[in-house]
């Protein structure tokens, strides 16, 4: 378990990131972490990790306190940033270098994840694209086994085979002892793969919901025209006519549009949240 409370943080002293911040996450699930750029994801991960330490406030993950950095909370979790830098060796020589930092690294689901990203695994790391480099530390991420896997900006540099291999990918990786959290503004990507969505904004998690609980309140259809759709709160016009999110009234049974539904809450950010008793 992730218990966050009253976290502050800011890389200049009057500037701050994050701001009295609460947050708690339960195993057994894979978290979308949402919200624009500059709104500190990418600095709350760290501060999970242990990267970078809080102003004030209190980070527990199961028992460790990560600014300790403590070698039994080291080796349990596991943070892929949106740069990767990679040292000039062969893909075999970086595994056997960095897997012995975690005690669970399985080198036959490594071999099969490249295979899976089609990356040759003797390929040096300097000699492949920015794509493939991407994949090959999406690989020896999920490959750490840790309890805890931080993914930032995943899809950043992949195509669109890749994308869907990814999704795949963390699906089938995934298991009940673990947590994930993906942080993206590529919110497309996710779709069909988060169980619970986190919205950072104003300095706060401002939403923490379940994808359940979201299309129990929330409606996404595509309409026509605006008059075939009662209680819109957000709509988006294209080509086929538009997209909507409307409140859920009736208990209908649609579909997340991680997308639509991001874009809604940055136009009707109160509106939405007073739906889910967050104001």
């Amino acid at each position: 378990m992730i218990n966050i409370q009253n976290l502050t943080f800011g890389y200049q002293k009057n500037k701050l990131v994050l701001d009295n911040l609460n947050l708690k996450l339960e195993q057994g699930k894979i978290y979308g972490l949402l919200g624009a750029n500059g709104t500190g994801k990418s600095s709350l991960l760290h501060q999970i990790c242990g990267i970078i330490f809080p102003q004030s406030g209190k980070i527990q993950v199961d028992n460790h306190e990560p600014a300790q950095r403590e070698l039994d909370f080291l080796k349990s979790i596991y943070i892929l940033p949106e740069e990767v830098d990679t040292p000039n060796i062969s893909i075999t020589a970086y595994a056997e270098i960095y897997s012995p930092f975690y005690e669970n690294f399985d080198f036959s689901l490594f071999d099969q994840l490249l295979t899976d990203f089609e990356i040759p695994k003797k390929s040096n790391l300097h000699e492949i694209s920015y794509g493939q480099k991407k994949k090959v530390m999406i690989a020896f991420g999920i490959a750490t086994q840790t309890k805890y896997l931080f993914l930032d900006e995943p899809t950043n540099g992949l195509d669109i085979p890749s994308k869907k291999q990814f999704r795949k990918i963390i699906a089938s990786a995934f298991q009940d002892d673990k947590i994930i959290i993906i942080s993206t503004h590529q919110v497309r990507d996710l779709d069909q793969l988060i169980d619970c969505i986190l919205i950072l904004d104003d300095k706060k998690i401002i939403l923490q919901e379940n994808v359940d609980d979201i299309t129990e309140k929330l409606l996404f259809k595509q309409v026509l025209d605006l008059s075939q759709a009662a209680n819109v709160i957000y709509s988006e016009g294209g080509l086929k006519g538009h997209v909507v999110v409307a409140e859920n009234l009736n208990q209908e049974n649609t579909k997340l549009d991680m997308e639509l539904f991001f874009n809604a809450i940055t136009v009707q950010k109160n509106l939405i949240l007073s739906l889910f008793n967050k104001l």
